[in-house]
């Protein structure tokens, strides 16, 4: 059996089979078969399309790395086409296009697709087709590895958050037990001193100085240590139980109080009376703790539920941008400590609602606030104003970082575009922000110079809200 020509198995093809034959041999003219083994790569990563790929046989798959390891996105098998399409802006793949098993490709170069165009109504027809399919399979890619992106910031983010206030609940909550007993045992001594009532009051008012001020302000450890020193000196001097100084230098507990105290009760009823002021305070400042702590956590939960607007409709509705910017600023607040920079949020008085969907909006501001921390030195300064303009609410991001070069901000929304060293970004970040941001009919621009750059986003004002001035 002789072996079938090109324009045979071109006709054969899945996607080319409606294709009038004379546009079909114009293909067969103007193009060149290609065998690959397995494990080559027809495209690179950084290599220009070289033009229409037709897949005759074999298996081709790209993988793009985007941080997270390499991976498969798309993938092509006998009878189908891809590579340079009509009308496409495609220069590079975003990642290496490799044969899977050994293949075969007929490649028609890309210095032919506008005489193509012009002699093959039909076949364009049925590319153009494919490309938007292929471009509708990677915008929904992009916007589903954006999104892993971000989940793992926000979980990063919420653990750093979590930690210390969780581990306060721990070793606060180990300690009250132990602290509980101690307080029933000094109530047992202090009963058992037989104080006046006037003494009695003495001690309850020193008690209560001590528990009025909750958890105490956090001193310097040198200060700390000096609290504790005068205060041991003053029991020594008093001849009182020294083991209770480091309960009491944890409160606000003055001298004053404490020389009125020994002046109206002395020797075991003065230790009895600070054993019972210092168990109590201890025993209350860790119940401070503890709810200081769980406070902090129901809050840290309620600005990530807000965050991801988890509890919201999948349909457009009036959205608060400063609640969205300041849950945003929770998530990020980890990440600005570690850098020591400073993050402030200024929004206009009553600012205005917009119209859309709040998760997505979130999604905006994190990715731009997230570039502007990478953006900054250690100790920078990222500000967030949001004011209204007219029927507009404008958003601007503006960090004291290097600048970005003004020979690439013209692609720094490209999609894969990133300044960031390899592994560390996606180069997906600013696209999907000026996609949501378009999806939202709004816009987004950027101004730049050596510290001070600006990303400014504009979105128009919920109708319900139009002609309501502040």
């Amino acid at each position: 059996m002789s072996t079938p020509s090109i324009l045979e198995r071109l006709s054969a093809h899945r996607m080319l089979a409606a294709v009038p034959q004379k546009q079909l041999e114009w293909v067969a003219n103007h193009g060149v078969m290609r065998t690959l083994d397995s494990g080559v790569v027809l495209t690179a990563k950084d290599g220009q399309v070289e033009g229409l790929h037709i897949v005759l046989s074999g298996h081709f798959a790209i993988y793009v790395d985007r941080g997270a390891g390499r991976r498969k996105i798309m993938e092509w098998r006998a009878g189908d086409v891809t590579g340079f399409l009509p009308y496409s802006r495609l220069v590079s793949p975003p990642g290496d296009v490799t044969a899977e098993e050994p293949s075969e490709v007929f490649t028609v170069p890309r210095e032919y697709m506008e005489e193509m165009t012009r002699e093959c109504y039909e076949l364009t027809a049925i590319l153009v087709h494919i490309m938007l399919d292929r471009a509708r399979h990677f915008t929904a890619s992009y916007l589903h590895d954006e999104k892993l992106v971000s989940l793992g910031k926000l979980a990063a983010g919420l653990a750093h958050e979590l930690n210390n206030p969780a581990s306060a609940i721990a070793r606060s909550a180990s300690s009250l037990a132990s602290s509980l007993l101690e307080t029933e045992d000094a109530a047992r001594l202090l009963g058992s001193a037989c104080l006046s009532t006037e003494q009695s009051a003495l001690a309850n008012r020193l008690r209560e100085a001590g528990l009025t001020g909750g958890v105490r302000a956090v001193l310097s450890p040198l200060k700390q240590e000096e609290r504790e020193n005068a205060i041991i000196l003053w029991l020594e001097k008093h001849h009182a139980d020294a083991s209770v100084a480091e309960a009491l230098a944890e409160t606000d507990v003055t001298f004053d109080l404490l020389d009125q105290l020994a002046a109206s009760i002395q020797g075991p009823a003065l230790n009895a009376a600070l054993r019972w002021v210092a168990a109590g305070c201890a025993s209350r400042r860790l119940a401070s703790e503890i709810h200081e702590s769980s406070s902090r956590i129901y809050d840290l939960v309620g600005a990530i539920k807000g965050f991801t607007e988890m509890d919201r409709a999948s349909v457009p509705e009036p959205v608060d941008v400063e609640r969205g910017m300041t849950n945003t600023l929770v998530v990020l607040r980890a990440k600005a400590k570690e850098k020591s920079v400073a993050l402030s949020l200024s929004a206009g008085r009553d600012l205005p609602r917009v119209n859309g969907f709040g998760g997505e909006l979130n999604q905006v501001w994190l990715n731009l606030i997230d570039n502007a921390l990478d953006a900054v030195n250690e100790g920078g300064h990222v500000e967030l104003v949001a004011s209204r303009e007219g029927d507009k609410v404008v958003v601007r991001i503006i960090d004291d970082g290097a600048g970005v070069p003004a020979e690439i901000r013209d692609r720094i929304f490209d999609p894969f575009f990133s300044t960031k060293p390899t592994g560390q970004g996606t180069g997906l970040g600013l696209d999907i922000v000026r996609r949501l941001v378009q999806r939202h009919n709004g816009q987004v621009e950027l101004e730049s110079q050596p510290g001070r750059t600006e990303f400014r986003v504009t979105l128009p004002v919920a109708e319900s809200q139009r002609g309501v001035v502040s």
